[in-house]
């Protein structure tokens, strides 16, 4: 139940930042730089929480092999969905493709929030395994990283025409399933041995990452140009002070 509620707690930031990128009109550059902050917060996380903790409890090749298969399963399957019309998901502007262009875009929209945020709450569950108490530098930095996601992807939305009922329906959904998915990552891998677990932590990694530079790094330096490189260290160090405090 913990597990659950925790990943639900994260997951809530998207439709937190749904409702500001729908209703708050923020200039195309404030909304890059939020973006680029979300990036770097999540590089740290992956880096000094996810990706080490594999390590320890798995070693160098359980983690190795788990961190290019998340990122292989997640290219491929962002590539299709990007056939499919949601190649854009992740943009504030003009570029996410009406459902008028391409009928099939809405539910394509909606796979591929699902697919960018489920490895995430999966980690938070699968923290609690080993001490019972959740990793709170992950719940925060994937709090802070879910915020921004929602928030550029529905001022995108909003711009292809998406009516209010499916971009919140669509936000909400993925909040709920985060809390299933961070439920599943506890009980269902409590019982496996420990390079199970550790593939699957560096599984999750190497989702995120592949999500980074496809999604959210694009959008972040199109609008932020100069000045995305600093914002992206600033909340790569929030997250790393986090880590180390924890």
């Amino acid at each position: 139940m913990q597990a659950g509620l925790w990943g639900l707690l994260s997951g809530s930031a998207l439709l937190i930042g749904a409702a500001i990128g729908y209703f708050v009109p923020l200039r195309q550059r404030i909304i890059a730089a939020i973006m680029a902050f979300g990036s770097g917060v999540l590089i740290s996380a992956l880096s000094f929480d996810l990706m080490d903790e594999a390590y320890h409890r798995g070693g160098f090749i359980a983690t190795a092999f788990g961190f290019l298969i998340g990122a292989g399963v997640y290219t491929g399957a962002n590539w299709f969905l990007a056939r499919q019309g949601a190649r854009h998901r992740k943009r504030s502007g003009h570029q996410q493709v009406t459902q008028a262009d391409d009928s099939s875009s809405g539910l394509a929209l909606a796979i591929g929030a699902l697919i960018d945020g489920i490895p995430e709450s999966i980690v938070i569950g699968i923290s609690m395994i080993s001490g019972g108490a959740v990793s709170m530098v992950a719940v925060i930095a994937i709090f802070l990283s879910n915020l921004p996601e929602g928030l550029s992807s529905s001022a995108g939305m909003k711009k292809a025409g998406r009516t209010k009922t499916y971009v919140f329906g669509v936000w909400l959904s993925i909040a709920l399933i985060s809390g299933v998915a961070s439920l599943a990552g506890y009980s269902l891998f409590s019982g496996f041995p420990p390079e199970i677990i550790a593939a699957t932590t560096a599984l999750a990694a190497g989702a995120i990452l592949a999500m980074l530079s496809d999604t959210m790094m694009p959008e972040a330096y199109e609008f932020g140009h100069n000045f995305t490189g600093f914002i992206t260290v600033t909340g790569f160090l929030l997250a790393f002070i986090l880590s180390r405090l924890g």
